[in-house]
């Protein structure tokens, strides 16, 4: 049997896990709430991580089409881009996949003689991280283009309001 047989013969399990991992990088609490409410309207944040821990996985097994991967992480990392998370904070969801699958599956591939192949779809969970941090960068970026137009825009508005100010507390020619 090979691991991408192996790994979808037990991708329930392991997307649970992967999951649950994503969501202890949050605080207790918040890990609490997001494991129990399976709402998305109520949890929107929750469920768009195990979404993407599910076809996130379902997408490293075929590893076809690079841009459905980078378009599945998106959301998961723009809202860690948004909640602050450090690049490296923001994409270790990704090297927590491969953590977790050395602990599930290391010591029987091991004793099969297949650890190559593990290490081989590493490579797919390295260029994962690679796609992640692209992603991630670019949205950081969006994050500061918008707070530059905000603080813009709340300038602007100041500078209305006290030329109104002024013009109102300005004696005229006439008087």
């Amino acid at each position: 049997m090979s691991l991408e047989d192996k790994l979808a013969a037990r991708k329930t399990e392991l997307v649970g896990k992967w999951g649950d991992v994503i969501l202890a990088t949050y605080p207790a609490e918040t890990q609490k709430v997001w494991k129990r409410q399976r709402d998305r309207f109520a949890n929107p944040v929750g469920v768009t991580i195990l979404e993407t821990a599910q076809n996130l996985f379902d997408l490293l097994l075929c590893w076809q089409d690079a841009e459905a991967i980078a378009n599945c992480m998106e959301m998961l990392i723009k809202i860690r881009a948004v909640q602050q998370f450090s690049p490296s904070q923001a994409i270790s969801f990704v090297f927590l996949l491969k953590k977790l699958l050395r602990e599930e599956l290391g010591d029987e591939l091991r004793m099969e003689g297949a650890i190559e192949e593990l290490m081989s779809f590493e490579t797919r969970i390295d260029n994962l991280a690679l796609m992640a941090f692209d992603i991630y960068s670019k949205s950081r970026e969006q994050v500061y283009e918008m707070r530059i137009k905000e603080i813009k825009l709340s300038h602007r508005m100041l500078m209305r309001k006290a030329d109104m100010i002024a013009d109102v507390a300005a004696p005229t020619a006439d008087k």
